[in-house]
């Protein structure tokens, strides 16, 4: 889970909210898939296929996969830095995260999630990547 051989990256810095926090105003360890959701869809953005427009190009991409790695905590008003990295794209989207400390760049989280792509219209799971993802992605790589 690393940027070597990402094929795209996009990163978002977020300063945790009070909300995101357990009593000891640690980060809850749910709360990181919501961060991870955040740099996704700016690296979704960075080749125009955000998921409106997945939605109107009739497919749906569910997670079908998530692993977070937790190494250290984020804490309330710390600002992290997200890493979303493309990995893969032929026959799912596959990304990796890094999650640091936005001053220090100590590293606090690694995740992978896998997306595959769902014909709107019949519900049923592609086994390669429709070609509208490919030549979006055609004109950014």
């Amino acid at each position: 889970m690393n940027s070597k051989n990402a094929l795209l990256s996009a990163e978002v810095d977020i300063e945790i909210p009070f909300h995101d926090c357990d009593p000891m105003q640690i980060v809850w360890h749910g709360n990181y898939a919501r961060y991870i959701e955040v740099a996704r869809c700016e690296l979704l953005r960075k080749f125009d296929y955000d998921y409106l427009a997945m939605d109107e190009s009739g497919y749906l991409w569910p997670i079908v996969d998530m692993r977070i790695k937790y190494i250290g905590s984020a804490a309330f008003t710390q600002v992290v830095k997200v890493v979303a990295y493309l990995k893969e794209y032929e026959t799912r989207l596959k990304i990796d995260y890094v999650i640091t400390d936005a001053k220090t760049g100590e590293k606090l989280t690694k995740a992978t999630t896998v997306q595959v792509a769902v014909e709107k219209s019949s519900q049923e799971m592609q086994y390669t990547s429709p070609k509208v993802l490919l030549d979006k992605l055609a004109k950014v790589l």
